[in-house]
């Protein structure tokens, strides 16, 4: 049986980077204000990743269909791109792609 690759999940969190108080929409998977995430899938919104650890933003790039944010895990050095969201810090984006 084929696993599905895309698991959409509508929860809100507090970001363990900078505190602030996150209103997912199913789609949300990192902080708006600072853009850190968590390890926390093998496949979006699986929720399977054993590691936990924090995902720190590394660059920015403008690509086709908007800006995409580059995040590693501080703890294996997992790396994973994610579409920036509207509601995303776009000075913080500006400062990833310096």
């Amino acid at each position: 049986m084929a696993t599905k690759k895309f698991q959409k999940n509508k929860e809100d969190f507090t970001c363990e980077q900078c505190g602030a108080e996150v209103t997912g929409n199913g789609y949300t998977n990192h902080c708006p204000k600072c853009l850190w995430s968590k390890h926390v899938d093998v496949f979006p919104g699986d929720r399977a990743a054993t590691c936990q650890g924090l995902m720190e933003p590394i660059d920015a790039a403008l690509e086709s269909e908007g800006y995409v944010i580059l995040q590693r895990c501080v703890t294996c050095g997992h790396e994973r791109r994610n579409k920036a969201s509207k509601d995303d810090d776009f000075d913080v984006i500006l400062q990833l792609t310096n």
